[in-house]
């Protein structure tokens, strides 16, 4: 107990920050600096865009660039990463936007924070890994294609409607402007789309995204004051309150934090993962990320942000950069924290559009085409997990889609391990035995031997094959290479062993496990079978056992 004590307070203490972190921030600060006034060129357009689409306004999205930028840098589990706000955050908070209001989406932020906290200090972080591609890629294709539809009535100058599902809203957008088309307002969206795209291939060193939302906001403001812009930002940050928390609004809000929860993680260790193979030497720790993602989003909603995650285009920056430890991430934030003080008067003259250019850009930088490409041509089954999860991520909402993918994958994948499984009658070892004795033997003492899971997904499939056993004296059920017993396989080996015994065949076992003996023992799996002494170590002592019982008229004479 004492062991077990120490060993919990030894990885409580590994999620918070080391003295090795500030050792780290140390070795190269101009470097790390200068990583992080790159990145905040980069971010800038970001938040703004994803603060907007998520509903709240760009200011929500640079206070959590700011805010949760710091503490997910200092608390997170890796020295190069970038948080902030993400794409696929604005996919669930805007149906709850639309239902509960901007204290909804604060109180949601707030207990998706205490999930993550409670996920790594559970040691969750190290499994994630273990998501299928074919998972992972069909919600990213799925989120993408959300954002862009979300987008829509700012690409094309109009104000969006009402609608709670994005083709809907998409839509009706398409209609309201073909009643009285500008292209104004698509031709900014896909001329700020257009140059980062460009930049990203040719000169992807350069902030070509914040030069064009720049050059656009200018054009706009001399040419067209009735676009549609961003508005006034205030001058600091909101002033920390926790009036939006409603204890009565927990259970109705607990989906939608779950499915928050299960984005920041997945994409959080996702992106931390790239920035590993990014760089040299790097290696994350999954289960502090996760505490700095949770405390990040613990914090953030008292100051009106939304949540946040790990950003891989950020954090992509940021390596190529030359980040080394921490403080390129924290001084990320403090840029963007002085644009806020300094600049945010001018950053409400942006347009929408622009912005739904930024967004437009993002969305198809997500979709990995040859990753995609590559998984539909793998197996039928990562077809079928892609196509579902991006089908119900579009038409439905990413909370069912998180649903159906996981049951979806996990369905298809114990279908696999069924498959593997299996039981088939085997020879027995009559090397030391006369032709005539290995006849009688065959004829009447019968081995069956299980290979793989003996669990729910196969056990019906051998509960059928098994009974058709007949015209038999004796049958060796051999499990010594059964990998894995459930309470379902367990109660099938009884039920087998029942019928068997119905017809008038004696059954005896041979190679259980310790661990599988105990399984059976406390399902109180045919334990006669024990008590008669047919339990056996080995088969050789069970068919020695078997050749016992086979009527003494029957056995062979032998030379006198």
């Amino acid at each position: 107990m004492k062991t077990k004590a120490l060993h919990g307070l030894a990885f409580a203490r590994g999620l918070l920050p080391q003295r090795a972190d500030f050792t780290l921030m140390r070795r190269s600060p101009g470097r790390d600096l200068l990583a992080g006034l790159t990145v905040a060129i980069v971010a800038l357009p970001l938040a703004l865009a994803f603060g907007v689409a998520s509903g709240l306004g760009a200011t929500a999205g640079l206070t959590t660039a700011v805010i949760a930028g710091i503490l997910a840098a200092v608390f997170g589990g890796s020295n190069i990463q970038v948080s902030g706000p993400t794409g696929a955050m604005t996919v669930v908070l805007v149906p709850v936007v639309h239902q509960f209001g901007v204290s909804g989406v604060l109180e949601v932020t707030l207990m998706a924070g205490v999930i993550l906290l409670v996920l790594a200090l559970s040691g969750i972080g190290r499994y994630v890994r273990y998501l299928p591609a074919s998972l992972v890629e069909g919600f990213t294709a799925g989120i993408a294609v959300v954002i862009a539809l979300q987008q829509v009535p700012n690409m094309l100058g109009v104000e969006p409607g009402d609608e709670e599902k994005v083709w809907a809203l998409a839509w009706d957008a398409v209609v309201r402007f073909l009643q009285a088309p500008d292209p104004v307002a698509p031709l900014i969206t896909l001329g700020v789309a257009g140059v980062i795209l460009a930049g990203a291939r040719w000169r992807p060193s350069l902030p070509l995204s914040l030069l064009a939302v720049v050059i656009v906001t200018v054009i706009a403001a001399y040419g067209r004051s009735d676009l549609p812009v961003i508005g006034a930002l205030p001058s600091a940050l909101t002033a920390p309150a926790a009036d939006f928390f409603d204890p009565a609004m927990l259970a109705v809000l607990l989906p939608s934090a779950l499915a928050i929860a299960a984005l920041a993680a997945l994409e959080s260790l996702l992106s931390a993962t790239v920035a590993d193979g990014m760089s040299v030497g790097e290696r994350h720790n999954p289960d502090r990320e996760l505490f700095g993602q949770g405390i990040a989003n613990l914090v953030v909603p008292f100051f009106g942000g939304v949540p946040a995650t790990a950003a891989i285009a950020r954090t992509a920056v940021n390596v190529r950069s030359g980040a080394r430890s921490r403080l390129a991430a924290i001084s990320h934030s403090v840029v963007l924290l002085v644009v806020v003080l300094v600049a945010g008067s001018l950053v409400g003259y942006v347009p929408l559009a622009a912005l739904a250019g930024v967004l437009l850009a993002t969305t198809i930088q997500m979709v990995q085409l040859g990753a995609i490409r590559a998984i539909m041509r793998a197996t039928r089954g990562d077809a079928v997990v892609l196509v579902v999860t991006f089908g119900v991520t579009v038409a439905i909402d990413l909370v069912t889609a998180v649903v159906v993918g996981l049951a979806a994958a996990a369905l298809l994948a114990l279908r696999e391990v069924a498959r593997s499984a299996r039981v088939e009658r085997v020879p027995l070892d009559t090397a030391d035995h006369s032709a005539e004795e290995r006849e009688l033997l065959a004829e009447h003492i019968v081995a069956y031997r299980f290979d793989g899971p003996l669990f729910f997904g196969a056990a019906h499939r051998f509960l059928l094959e098994l009974t058709e056993v007949s015209a038999v004296s004796v049958v060796i059920l051999r499990m010594s290479r059964v990998t894995t017993l459930d309470a379902t396989g367990g109660l099938m080996l009884d039920d087998v062993i029942t019928r068997l015994e119905a017809k008038g065949i004696v059954v005896l076992v041979s190679g259980v496990t310790d661990e599988h003996r105990a399984v059976l023992r406390r399902l109180g799996v045919a334990p006669h079978l024990r008590e008669l002494g047919r339990v056996f170590a080995g088969t050789p002592d069970a068919i020695r056992y078997a050749r016992t019982l086979i009527p003494p008229a029957r056995k062979p004479r032998t030379a006198g």
